[in-house]
């Protein structure tokens, strides 16, 4: 007798599971699962019943709920921050993660009413430990596989996991689609949620610089990154080949992760990932989301 237990308990209903959207820019990934759940109809595992955005002046959160009939809450955590006496959108003080902890309240309140069985980041930009209210899924710029001293390597915020896979010397990118956990502010639990899917490999694109250049980015960089970014020619390489990564990897592998998270096809047995083929469960790393196919990699491959 199975001891796994399903990430997502809805799936083992026949009513299907009520998902919310998180999106804080152009929602292109949004856009992509919307689309794809308009294209199934009936037969879509899910049913999108809002959408969220923290920035709701230069997100496509409003255009997206007029084109898919969908509601909008908008809670502008730049607005909630400056209405608290802080100027920077943060949580590397404690007291910033005191606001960010009183607009997830807030915005966990203006969700109940929805009722969310799991829900979507869509490119969405603030920590937010909702993801401990319900299961929440998130699509990550860099192959989380790939692991340094036995640790997830390519994490990070902005775009560090893509500089990193370029300083390794890495030739291809992956984006990762994770569980998201809770995030305490430490910096050590950051993308460490289970790894579901991982998109085809994508060529790193250096156009004509070399490393030994790039690395004397690295040097020359002040010890904090500006709010603005670096400006140097390592983030604006690694700036092109996320959005190469985007189109190659986001694209591929998020919709399809959802249709298989909403089927109730992951699960978990003493903190290992299992994928459900029929009624069996089996023990895999993750799975490699391709266009129209995938390939499952069992755990030790």
């Amino acid at each position: 007798m199975t001891s796994v237990t399903p990430l997502l308990a809805k799936a083992n209903t026949e009513a299907k599971a009520r998902v919310a959207i998180f999106l804080s820019g152009s929602g292109s990934n949004a856009e992509k699962i919307l689309q794809q759940e308009r294209r199934m109809g009936p037969d879509a595992p899910f049913e999108t019943v809002v959408l969220v955005t923290d920035a709701p002046e230069t997100s496509r959160a409003g255009e997206l709920g007029r084109t898919f009939d969908l509601p909008v809450i908008a809670n502008d955590i730049r607005s909630f921050y400056r209405a608290k006496g802080e100027t920077r959108v943060s949580i590397a003080t404690p007291e910033g993660q005191t606001l960010r902890e009183e607009w997830t309240c807030e915005l966990r309140e203006q969700l109940a009413p929805y009722r969310i069985d799991f829900g979507i980041l869509a490119g969405f930009v603030p920590l937010t430990n909702l993801v401990g209210d319900f299961p929440c899924l998130n699509v990550h710029p860099g192959d989380l596989t790939y692991l340094k001293d036995g640790q997830r390597y390519l994490v990070g915020l902005h775009t560090v996991p893509i500089e990193r896979a370029i300083l390794e010397g890495l030739g291809h990118l992956r984006s990762s689609v994770i569980q998201a956990l809770p995030y305490s502010g430490q910096g050590d639990d950051m993308d460490n949620g289970p790894i579901l899917g991982i998109s085809p490999p994508v060529p790193i694109d250096l156009q004509g610089s070399t490393l030994e250049e790039l690395l004397q980015c690295v040097d020359t960089r002040p010890e904090k990154r500006p709010k603005s970014g670096f400006g140097d020619r390592l983030e604006e390489l690694a700036e092109h080949n996320q959005n190469l990564l985007k189109e190659g990897g986001d694209w591929i592998v998020f919709p399809p992760v959802v249709m298989d998270f909403a089927r109730g096809r992951f699960g978990v047995e003493t903190g290992a990932l299992h994928y459900r083929t029929g009624n069996k469960w089996l023990p895999i790393e993750t799975v490699v989301y391709g266009r129209g196919e995938k390939e499952v990699l069992f755990r030790g491959e």
